[in-house]
């Protein structure tokens, strides 16, 4: 029995264990996601302290202990050194961001998907090249690595951002997604801690539940790191690294000043911690500041793929790897891909080198321009300021809703957006607010329509 009585005692919460059937720690696990899913431990709820748990159900401490890292490593919980563990706040928040074809009428809002009347320059040069004597090799196995001519131009890529490395530290992945993926499976195992943003891009929390990464948030002004934040989660957190999108950070399209991004190389030279940085928007921006691998290449990998900027179904990325890190990652890109698609890899190669991506670039960057003076006028007061070839805008809301809540309302308006809960990270409740596509609707009179039954929501609840 236990020692202490519990009968009217507060506890957040009281699993009951009476009829459990194989090992305790897992029908622990069992009994919490129950929990969540039928709403009896809420997001954002703390957990008893797990000796005090230990002792209501008269297990021993290591059975609290490997049924809460478990459960961490699924995403379900967070911790933090002095703080408690608590249900992670994004915990019924459904992260896979896409856009559904199922329904016609819905105008997507909430997935970030290029339009595909700007793909005709890539699908012209694609044609083009399938009429090519080898165009048949295309359809077979290639370089894992991808060949010296593609990582050339992955070399040419990266310049256009103000970064220079040479082909023998580039990679090739397909795409963004899967550089991100094969990145955390290569260089930290389960169990370890990965630095975010409090708010940051779900496909980075997707891949740390699947490999067991736990993500922390680090503390945050004007949605940006902080020096202190880092360096006390690298002391107290035991960080091995952190991930980072500098330019257009998904949701909130905040770009990272140049101080900041040299402060980060810094940290991570002095504490030789790994960063990863994402910057696949990099090139959206009118004037692209030099990435952060820029002052510490042997510390960061550096991912930039094709799909916000040129088009979303051109699988490709391009991947600047230290040294230290070639081996491992080139061998986990090997194990997910055996090879990239050469197919992919050449339009992608081909569309650099003959600077048909300059012209793609430059198109879509004057319809984001249009259409972000557009969001604006429609839902000034509620909007963000933004730079102007932003690829998404973040929309603050009214006291009353909550982003999810918003994200339900404009669905019944027939508009899809995301709410700030699928992008948290940590137990902190989400910031009231949600993100809505600038470039995904397919024309500008699209746009207008989805905007006008959004600011219908915001004005009749004001």
């Amino acid at each position: 029995m236990s020692i202490n009585s519990f009968d009217n005692y507060p506890m957040s919460w009281k699993p009951d264990l009476s009829r459990a059937s194989g090992p305790k720690y897992l029908a622990l696990v069992s009994l919490m996601e129950d929990d969540i899913k039928n709403g009896t431990l809420k997001a954002g709820t703390k957990l008893p302290p797990q000796r005090e748990l230990a002792d209501y159900l008269n297990v021993n401490l290591s059975t609290i202990s490997r049924a809460f890292k478990l459960c961490s490593q699924k995403g379900l919980l967070s911790a933090s050194v002095g703080n408690g563990t608590y249900v992670c706040a994004d915990v019924t928040a459904e992260t896979v961001l896409l856009c559904g074809r199922e329904n016609p009428r819905m105008i997507e809002m909430g997935a970030l998907v290029p339009q595909v009347s700007g793909n005709r320059l890539a699908k012209s040069y694609t044609e083009r090249l399938l009429k090519r004597p080898d165009a048949l090799n295309l359809f077979s196995y290639d370089d894992p690595e991808g060949t010296g001519l593609q990582r050339e131009a992955g070399v040419a890529w990266f310049q256009k951002s103000g970064f220079h490395t040479d082909k023998e530290h580039v990679l090739l992945a397909a795409g963004g997604q899967n550089a991100l993926t094969a990145s955390l499976g290569a260089l930290l195992e389960r169990g370890n801690k990965l630095g975010t943003d409090p708010l940051t891009y779900p496909g980075v929390k997707n891949a740390a539940k699947l490999l067991g990464i736990h993500l922390i948030p680090i503390q945050n002004n004007g949605y940006e790191m902080t020096e202190e934040g880092i360096r006390y989660a690298i002391q107290n957190e035991r960080i091995k690294g952190i991930y980072v999108i500098p330019d257009y950070h998904n949701p909130t399209s905040h770009i990272m000043p140049l101080e900041t991004r040299k402060m980060i190389a810094g940290l991570a030279r002095e504490k030789n911690i790994l960063v990863i940085e994402d910057g696949i928007n990099n090139l959206l921006a009118e004037n692209p500041l030099p990435p952060i691998a820029s002052f510490a290449p042997e510390q960061v990998i550096y991912l930039s793929s094709l799909s916000k900027t040129i088009a979303a179904g051109l699988r490709t990325a391009y991947v600047h790897v230290p040294d230290q890190y070639h081996r491992g990652l080139a061998t986990a890109l090997y194990s997910m891909n055996i090879s990239i698609s050469p197919l992919l890899a050449a339009v992608s190669a081909g569309l650099i080198t003959d600077g048909i991506a300059d012209e793609i670039i430059w198109g879509r960057k004057e319809e984001l321009r249009r259409r972000n003076h557009v969001i604006s006028q429609s839902l000034k007061g509620f909007v963000l300021d933004c730079p102007p070839t932003s690829p998404m805008r973040y929309l603050r809301l009214p006291d009353y809703f909550t982003g999810k809540s918003f994200e339900i309302c404009a669905r019944q308006a027939g508009v899809q957006v995301y709410g700030a809960e699928r992008f948290s990270v940590g137990n902190k409740p989400a910031e009231k607010a949600v993100r809505i596509s600038v470039i995904t609707p397919p024309s500008m009179k699209d746009l207008e329509e989805g905007l006008r039954r959004l600011g219908g929501i915001l004005q009749y609840s004001i």
